[in-house]
């Protein structure tokens, strides 16, 4: 077996891997004795039949099998010798594939691009800061207020009172579409607060201004993407009648709030309220000082990228975000999407960053554990309701989606690692400032 290189610059490699006739036979030769033992044929026994019979009958797929496996040995072992790690998955093809004839030599081109070299740094001379904010006494009251609202009640209006937004109205109603009544499109006493856009768009408009026992007519047209297709893009009429208009009142902050929430009194709800909003202010700074480490150790390193990693992640890039941008497009029934030089960029920051905190991490031994995989699994089928067990077979079978929850958990133990070694001070700062910050994220 032969290998020659024939392409050695920057981090593009290319070599000729030539496998002899002989090896291919020896190969061939050293399968079936192998296999011998096990196989039986009719007139012979067990482990029995002779090698000729054995090779008119099983040679053909062997010598495919034993091509396969010289090929794998021989790239195996020049990676092994040259130390040598592709970016990618090596692309390999067979010289003269269409015209190779057995008892030939098999002749296989084989190229891809080596990981760069990369750079240590040194975490000790990194310096940053980590914002910290108190969940101070008006934002706990803040938090109380809201969910007092979220936990309205509603009151009776005062007879002749005209319904406003926010109001509930409770009505009767039925639907009708070219003067027919549809199914589904009638209901009584029922409670519909204006303006929460539970009905469909147009229809709690009209009924702003309402009084109670007031018969209003209302006219709609379902979206064309209604999810009843005999409903949807059509014109429609609702006879309703006011039966009551009421005025919203929020729930008041006391005991019987906190029990509504599940805790003791209204004392543990504010802890709990406290330690919610201190816990949100907390990932809000991890996410502002792991941006700014990221842009530090941006500006620390530089090595020579793999040009196809770095086509690949601009593509997912402009991808993503063309979709962000048409949330209607759910499919991949779109024509193909330029990588502007923006996204570009963009991406040789993310490979250059992933290179680093990759290396990082193996050569600290940084490893995911098993009890940290089967929490970001749990996190996730949570997602799915009622259909938990279903998700942990999905991915146990599937080791690209275990990678994909894997990388991330990988990716924060590097971070804690560089920052452990970084010199990290704390500021405190208002809520409003972080507020700020994150925005400010946002907009990079």
């Amino acid at each position: 077996m032969q290998v020659t290189e024939t392409l050695n610059e920057g981090l593009k490699r290319a070599y000729t891997i030539t496998v002899t006739a002989a090896e291919l036979e020896a190969k061939v030769q050293e399968k079936l004795v192998e296999a011998q033992p096990d196989i039986e044929m009719k007139g012979f026994r067990k482990g029995k039949v002779p090698m000729a019979m054995l090779k008119k009958q099983f040679g053909t797929r062997l010598l495919g099998d034993a091509m396969q496996d010289a090929i794998d040995g021989a790239m195996r072992e020049h990676l092994e010798t040259s130390g040598d790690r592709p970016a990618m998955q090596p692309e390999v093809r067979m010289v003269d594939g269409e015209t190779w004839k057995e008892g030939s030599d098999v002749v296989v081109e084989m190229s891809y691009e080596a990981l760069p070299e990369i750079p240590e740094i040194d975490s000790s001379v990194i310096s940053l800061e980590r914002l910290v904010v108190k969940a101070d006494e008006a934002a706990v009251e803040e938090a109380l207020k809201n969910l007092a609202e979220s936990a309205q009640n509603f009151e009776d209006r005062r007879k002749g009172s005209k319904a406003k937004d926010g109001d509930q109205v409770v009505i009767d109603f039925k639907g009708s579409v070219d003067g027919e009544l549809f199914e589904g499109g009638s209901a009584e006493d029922y409670p519909l607060v204006l303006g929460s856009g539970s009905f469909i768009p147009g229809f709690e408009e009209q009924l702003v201004g309402a009084k109670v026992d007031e018969e209003v007519t209302v006219k709609v047209s379902f979206p064309a993407e209604y999810g009843a297709k005999h409903l949807a893009g059509k014109d429609a009429e609702f006879a309703c009648t006011v039966k009551a208009v009421k005025a919203p009142k929020p729930a008041e902050v006391d005991d019987e709030l906190a029990k509504k929430y599940g805790a003791e009194d209204l004392a543990a709800l504010k802890a709990q309220i406290a330690e919610r909003l201190e816990a949100e202010y907390k990932g809000a700074s991890r996410a502002i000082l792991k941006r700014a480490l990221l842009d530090r150790l941006d500006e620390m390193v530089s090595f020579d990228l793999p040009s196809k990693l770095v086509e690949a992640e601009a593509h997912q890039i402009a991808h993503q975000l063309w979709h962000d941008e048409h949330p209607e497009e759910h499919g991949h029934n779109h024509g193909h999407i330029e990588a502007t030089d923006e996204h570009n960029t963009l991406a040789e920051r993310r490979v250059r960053l992933g290179l680093l905190l990759a290396e990082i991490g193996r050569k600290a031994e940084v490893a995911v554990t098993d009890a940290e995989m089967t929490q970001a699994v749990l996190a996730q089928a949570r997602q799915y309701p009622g259909q938990e067990r279903a998700y942990f077979e999905f991915v146990q079978k599937n080791p690209q989606v275990q990678q994909q929850l894997r990388a991330p958990i990988f990716e924060e133990k590097v971070v804690d690692l560089i920052l452990a070694g970084a010199t990290v001070t704390e500021k405190e700062i208002s809520k409003d400032d972080l507020q700020k910050a994150i925005e400010a994220l946002d907009e990079m």
